[in-house]
This record gives structure tokens, sequence and C-alpha cells, in this order.
């Protein structure tokens, strides 16, 4: 309930009552759009005039890009055990403050090599802003009300690429891309330092503790290591390279089936508007079934997505049509990874362990692009990829089946 007085929510959990800072859910909504919109969407927006001006290759660009994904995967998990322990405000505060600086590395960079170096210094920020701290800030701070919390941010959060790409395209046409990068790094300072700053300064409340006398950090390390985790962790990892794979594989799958670059660009955009739509099921989702079974539906409906975009030559609508049925499973899938730690393992090593559960699908994502790319050749083109990602969804389907702790395994809902 709300207590109006102190703007504060309050609710009964194991271990007594927890506050719920009210500044913190529209703060975390407007920095995820800023910080996706900025740190991630517009670089795809300006890679051709990136290569043009640079004379740097495209693979040798993306790879750039690539590398901040990868030491976004890296720096992830020390970054999870700060926020575990410390809370989000200085995690967060310091990554937009990084993020700002890596942007304005990346918008002067001389060369290539200083070209990776700002994207390697980008990429902590990422780990440091994205939605795996936002996620674990509210977590702890909603508690069992944490599905609502956590379906407004990526609500918000896939209004990114609808905001920034056009406003990045706008930009570009007026400006080369590194003054266009310059003030995209101002709008970035200027929006999420404060909004962190300000909106995260709530007392972090303790984790709740276990039900049994175990110690805390050993009944952490055990989990990490247990079988259900490293079996859900490969599956997050075949699916998400299947999902990140098919998002880069989307046009040039169209424009071989005949379609033009900008209405192939439009079924991506709504495929983006797909993700949004998703993300508003899936409480009512959570709500009627186990956690084992809407995690294998949902990577199984990715697989049959995928493959009926292989599959299916066309017409041209009914292709865009499949493009937005694959984002309502992508957004699906995005708090289906948010919650993944805590319906299994509850919210005490929160931070960490989905630090440790995101690294490897993050890596996957980081080299989606590229190993993409090489099997469409290997396979005769964009359907016979389609058709290999989509064998990947199916097998983390399968995985996810005995993905179940023992302790959870007659749990219903969340």
């Amino acid at each position: 309930m709300t207590d109006l007085t102190t703007g504060t929510d309050r609710a009964a959990t194991g271990t007594g009552v927890r506050s719920r800072p009210r500044a913190v859910l529209p703060a975390l909504c407007l920095t995820q759009i800023t910080g996706w919109g900025i740190v991630y969407y517009a670089f795809p927006v300006l890679l051709s005039r990136i290569t043009a001006d640079t004379s740097w290759s495209s693979g040798a660009t993306t790879g750039a890009f690539s590398l901040a994904l990868l030491v976004s995967a890296a720096a992830g998990v020390p970054i999870g055990r700060i926020l575990d322990r410390r809370g989000p405000h200085l995690v967060m505060t310091g990554g937009s403050a990084l993020a700002a600086i890596g942007v304005l590395a990346v918008a002067t960079a001389p060369s290539l090599p200083t070209f990776y170096a700002a994207w390697a210094l980008t990429g902590i920020a990422m780990a440091a802003t994205f939605y795996q701290p936002a996620f674990a800030a509210l977590t702890r701070w909603w508690g069992p009300d944490r599905v609502r919390a956590l379906t407004i941010v990526t609500l918000a959060g896939g209004l990114a690429s609808t905001v920034f790409a056009p406003l990045t395209a706008t930009l570009a046409e007026h400006l080369d891309w590194r003054a266009t990068y310059l003030v995209l790094a101002c709008v970035l300072a200027a929006i999420t330092l404060p909004a962190h700053a300000l909106a995260l300064r709530a007392p972090w409340p303790p984790a709740p503790q276990p039900g049994n006398s175990e110690q805390s950090d050993t009944a952490g390390d055990r989990t990490a290591r247990s079988r259900p985790f490293v079996l859900l962790a490969t599956a997050f990892t075949l699916s998400g390279f299947a999902m990140y794979a098919v998002v880069i594989g989307l046009v040039p799958l169209l424009e071989e089936r005949g379609a033009s670059p900008t209405t192939a660009a439009w079924a991506l955009g709504l495929g983006g508007a797909g993700q949004t739509l998703g993300r508003t099921l899936y409480a009512t989702l959570a709500a009627r079934t186990t956690v084992t079974t809407r995690t294998a539906v949902l990577i199984s409906l990715g697989a049959t997505t995928t493959a009926a975009l292989a599959l299916v030559p066309g017409p041209i609508p009914v292709l865009v049509l499949l493009s937005v049925l694959a984002g309502v499973v992508r957004g699906n899938l995005t708090l289906l990874q948010a919650t993944a730690v805590t319906d299994r393992w509850g919210t005490t090593h929160y931070g960490r362990l989905s630090g440790l559960l995101a690294a490897p699908a993050t890596i996957a994502a980081a080299l989606a692009p590229w190993a993409g790319a090489a099997l469409a050749g290997v396979l005769g083109g964009y359907g016979g990829l389609f058709l290999a990602l989509s064998g990947s969804s199916l097998a983390a389907a399968l995985l996810v089946t005995r993905a179940t702790p023992r302790e959870k395994a007659g749990s219903t809902g969340v």
C-alpha cells in the first residue's frame, strides 16, 4: 500500500517492512530510455557514417562495439557483488559519469585502437547503468511486487530505439558523427547523472536472509556452482545468441525475400513495438504458470517464430507480422531473465547471481553479429541461418526443463 505522507510504499516481507522510494521508478524509466538510446542504439545508426569518414572497415568498427558488450559481461559480476552490498546509488551514478566520458572518448578517438579503448571503457559503464543494476535495485526495493516494477522499467526501455534512433539520425543529417556523439554525450550526462544521484539515495534495505542456518555467502557460492544454475545459464546463452542474431539478421533476411531497405527497417522497428506489447503480458503469464513452464514455453515460442521467418517466403506483410510476433516473445524473454534468479533462489544474492547468469548471454549477444553473418554464408543465406537459430532455441528450451532447483520443483507462479 502507499504511504502518501512519506512518499514510500511498504510491503511486508519475510524480514520486515520494505521501503520503496517513490522517485526510483520514474528515474530508472528515464535513465534506461536515455542510456540504451545513446550508448547502444545510436551506434548502428551512425555506423555507416563512421566507416565512411574514417575508412575503418565495417567489421573492425563493429568489433569495437562488440568489445564493449564483452567488457560489460565481464564487469557485470563484480558490479553485481557491489550492488548486493552497497546498493545502486554509487554504482549507477558513477556509471553515468563513466558512460558520458566513454561516449566523449568515442567521439574524439583519433585512431582505431583508441576507438576500441573508448568502447571498452563504455562497456564498464553499460554494466553499471543498463538493466542489470536497475533490476537489482527494483528487486530489493519492491520485493514481492518486483514483477510490476520490472515490467514498467522494461516498457520504458523498449522506447529507447523509438526515441533515440530517429533523434540520432536527425542530428547526423546536420552534424558529422563525431559532433553527433558529442551532443549525445551531453544529453546523457544531463539526464542520467542527476537522476541517479538524486533518486537512488534512499537507504539500501538489508538482503532477506535464507530460511535456514547456512552461511549466506556459502549458499550463494553453492547456487552458482549448482547443476540447475549452470543449465539455466547455458539455456539463456543459447536463447540469447539466437535472439540477438535474429535482430541483426532480420533486415537482410527480408531484403532476400524482396523487401526494400525501408520496409525491412520498418519491420525491425515494429518488432520493437512488439517487445513493448509483450512486456505488458508477462505479469499475467507469471501469475498463471510455474517458472519452469513459462521459461520453456517462451523460449520455444522464440524458436517457433524464428523458424516461421525462415520458412515463410512471403508476402512481405506476413513477414512483418511475424517480426512483430517475434518481438512480443523477445519482450517477454527480457522479463523472464530479469526474474530468473528471484523465482528460483530468492533475492539474497540477486546482484551477483544475475550478473553471473547474464554474463555468458551478453557474450553471446556480442558475438551474434559476427557469427550470424558468417553462418549465413555457410548455410546458403539468412533463411538457413534462421533455421539453425531456431534449433539453438529449441535446445535451450530442453535444457530449461532440467534447470529447476529441487526446493522449487513444486512452485506455482512467482
